[in-house]
């Protein structure tokens, strides 16, 4: 399986990249996982010129032919075995790249949750965006151990 973390913004706190990199290590015997950043816009000033400038760089770094998830609170959420079962679904049925969207401090622009197939929330929760971006591969790590009977979820 393959799987794509587009993400705006990069991890600039050295413990955000660490447990960022440590999951992708985890990850390694269970999927090919590739992280593309790009760049977050100053959205203080001018929040909708924000994001559509942050959508015009998420937008062509979505792989053409890929399942497209957009994380947004307003989402769905799911458990861990939950998300586990739909992760399992989209390999069996032959949807073996997923791309994540992860949006910067102000989300994801209209545009970009258009694109999406689906949206996933992490929970009612407002999550810093790094913070967000660790706590899926966490649960991506999690669900591929579920799914696989693995010690680790409990």
């Amino acid at each position: 399986m393959r799987l794509t973390l587009v993400c705006v913004g990069r991890l600039k706190e050295p413990h955000w990249r660490d447990a960022a990199v440590e999951y992708l290590k985890r990850l390694g015997p269970y999927a090919r996982v590739t992280v593309t950043e790009v760049h977050d816009r100053d959205v203080t000033a001018d929040e909708a010129k924000g994001l559509a400038a942050e959508a015009a760089d998420v937008l062509p770094a979505i792989p053409d032919g890929a399942t497209v998830v957009a994380l947004d609170i307003s989402g769905r959420a799911r458990s861990s075995e939950g998300f586990a079962e739909w992760l399992s679904a989209h390999a069996l049925a032959g949807r073996s790249h997923i791309v994540f969207v992860l949006g910067g401090a102000a989300g994801l622009h209209p545009d970009v949750l258009a694109r999406a197939d689906e949206r996933l929330s992490l929970g009612p929760m407002t999550l810093p965006h790094q913070l967000a971006r660790v706590v899926l591969l966490e649960q991506v790590y999690r669900a591929f151990r579920i799914t696989r009977g693995e010690p680790y979820h409990r």
